[in-house]
């Protein structure tokens, strides 16, 4: 099949999560699997910085943007370490910008405008660059258009009539809404801004605009898409998701395990396998200890993060559990990631605090991730929700143990220890399921008692995390699968 997906992330040529990865890696398996997919992404400023080499091609073609034209190019490049071509939609007046959604916390207020040109712009290119098609795979809201631009203006185009269209809700906190006057921009007649269509409590809505007008829908693994068509987790669509229920999948999202392999990892200061784990991991414990300046003490707990620093991933809870955890246990924390500035200030002053035991680097570094999943002994993921989540998984296969919220793709990839989950060998961390300071320190005192006072369960949780099949080739076959049903009933 030959599958074009429009993502407004893509490791490692843009990324502000772990969207960006999921667009690299799910192409990447369909490939290996004899499929032929086709990326496009905007050519935002970091696309010409990031180190990859891409090439201007001679394509360049008028997009219509409400009343206007305007001109996009398209440049090339191939996605790393494979040869799946992705283009890039260039035009400087909307991407040539520092980041990517917004600055200094403050959205671009052209945001609606900037992936309308966009959306449409992968649109044309179809018939620009004469694309054979048979799935057109959408991602959040920033192309949630593409469905709704594929049944309304182009389904009845050549090379377009046998489109089917899939949709991935990656977190349906994010959903693009705009004023309803945005509806201008986007060329699709008045009478779609319906309550059934695009409209949303008098506004535009992107997201609920490919979920209404995909042929299919996924998002990131079985819970959350259960979680999503309640009014806990559904953020004002879960009627629409409900009435689309039929069609939605939760296929669970897979790992890397090139970029994802402690037996190869460049990274961190002594690779290892389940067989070397624990002569290899307390090297690797040691070089992170010494890198972030904490006092290097090999039987002290060190419990790694590295996450988005906002309220949704519980950095709060977090911050809030340090002191206990340090003064009174002697543990040690290390964090690295970026996001709110009052929680980034929160983090930075406890390791002013407690510079010994605890570690803050504010920023995306694939580096600090990869020393932090070898050298921590538990991983924490307090998330509120997590539609995935994918450092759970990498914590696994680097011998590190999670604890984690009992939410979204966490409840589907970590199993709690328990008595029946250590006899029949299937424990894999620690859960709470509250979301409370409580069941929190709950959990992490846990999982402190059996790290101290019993070793070979401690053993057999590094080991059976170690054991897990997280590889996109699972994940891939499932999108196969879908992708025949749509395209059959196309």
């Amino acid at each position: 099949m030959n599958i074009l997906f429009a993502c407004s992330e893509v490791a490692p040529f843009a990324r502000t999560g772990g969207l960006a990865d999921v667009c690299a890696s799910l192409p990447t398996a369909l490939a290996e699997l004899g499929h032929h997919p086709t990326l496009f992404l905007p050519a935002y400023r970091s696309v010409f910085t990031c180190g990859e080499s891409i090439e201007e091609t001679s394509v360049r073609f008028p997009v219509p943007v409400g009343q206007r034209t305007i001109l996009a190019e398209l440049w090339k490049g191939t996605l790393k370490g494979t040869e799946i071509p992705i283009y890039f939609v260039r035009q400087d007046h909307y991407f040539d910008r520092l980041e990517l959604y917004s600055e200094n916390g403050t959205d671009y207020n052209d945001n609606c405008e900037r992936f309308v040109f966009f959306s449409r712009a992968v649109m044309e290119s179809i018939a620009a660059l004469n694309l054979s098609v048979d799935i057109l795979h959408s991602n959040d809201w920033q192309t949630g258009l593409i469905p709704a631009y594929q049944e309304i203006l182009y389904h009845d185009k050549n090379s377009y009539e046998k489109i089917a269209t899939v949709h991935t809700i990656h977190n349906l906190a994010y959903q693009g809404i705009f004023w309803h006057w945005d509806m201008l921009l986007t060329g699709i007649g008045w009478e779609h801004f319906t309550y059934n269509q695009m409209e949303f409590y008098g506004k535009l809505n992107l997201m609920k605009t490919g979920v209404m007008f995909a042929h299919g829908i996924t998002t990131v693994s079985p819970r959350y898409a259960l979680e999503i068509q309640s009014s806990a987790f559904g953020c004002g669509m879960e009627s629409v998701l409900q009435y689309r229920s039929p069609m939605l999948r939760g296929i669970l999202n897979g790992v890397c395990t090139k970029r994802w392999n402690p037996s190869t990892d460049h990274y961190i200061a002594a690779p290892f396998d389940e067989t070397t784990v624990f002569e290899n991991k307390p090297i690797c414990k040691q070089d992170l200890q010494t890198a972030l300046g904490l006092s290097v003490q090999p039987d002290t707990p060190l419990v790694g993060v590295v996450s988005r620093f906002a309220y949704q991933k519980g950095i709060d809870l977090i911050a809030e559990a340090i002191p206990l955890w340090v003064e009174k246990h002697g543990v040690q924390f290390c964090l690295v990631g970026k996001g709110d500035a009052v929680l980034e200030t929160r983090l930075n002053e406890l390791a002013q605090r407690y510079p010994q035991n605890v570690a803050v680097r504010c920023e995306f570094s694939d580096e600090w991730a990869h020393k932090i999943e070898a050298g921590s002994d538990i991983f924490l993921m307090p998330s509120r929700y997590e539609p995935c989540g994918l450092n759970q998984m990498y914590s696994q296969l680097y011998g590190t143990v999670p604890i984690v919220h009992d939410t979204g793709g966490l409840a589907d990839t970590v199993v709690d220890l328990n008595d029946e989950t250590l006899l029949n060998g299937t424990a894999t961390g620690f859960s709470f399921y509250a979301d409370s300071m409580h069941d929190l320190n709950t959990a992490i005192w846990r999982a402190f008692d059996v790290y101290r006072n019993k070793k070979d369960v401690w053993k057999r949780l590094i080991q059976n995390g170690m054991r897990q099949n997280w590889s996109w080739s699972k994940s891939a076959e499932q999108y196969i699968r879908f992708y025949e049903k749509l395209r059959s009933k196309k």
